[in-house]
């Protein structure tokens, strides 16, 4: 199975795949929703990354009407949010490890099904 993220999609074939213009792809990289990467020549290579980006910049456009500023929000937004969720896993395996090590006293109070963490995080 090829790389999620490897780049080898050229604009035409992401445009003929997704039934859309290879200029709305251009805007979408200039508007900085997608940064496609590039050969020496200067072409534009799409991963599949790439394009499910692009299928959910559709999705808000089309079936949802949210405008391309919109679009960026909400796709900053989801990316906080995916490192957040990292974050909060990492912590939670730090703490899970810490207790081991520790079996004395316990440093994740568990209630009923879920775990509170809380985290101060000054960028």
């Amino acid at each position: 199975m090829e790389n999620y993220e490897e780049p080898v999609y050229l604009i035409s074939v992401v445009a003929k795949v997704l039934s859309i213009h290879p200029q709305t792809l251009r805007q979408y990289e200039r508007e900085g929703l997608v940064e496609p990467s590039r050969t020496g020549g200067k072409m534009r290579l799409y991963s599949q990354k790439d394009l499910d980006r692009i299928k959910m910049i559709l999705r808000l456009t089309r079936d949802l009407g949210v405008n391309l500023a919109g679009v960026d929000v909400i796709l900053r937004l989801k990316e906080q949010i995916d490192e957040y969720e990292a974050l909060v896993e990492e912590l939670k395996s730090n703490l899970e490890q810490a207790n081991k090590e520790n079996t004395k006293r316990s440093l994740v109070k568990r209630k009923d099904s879920f775990d509170l963490i809380f985290l101060n995080d000054k960028k």
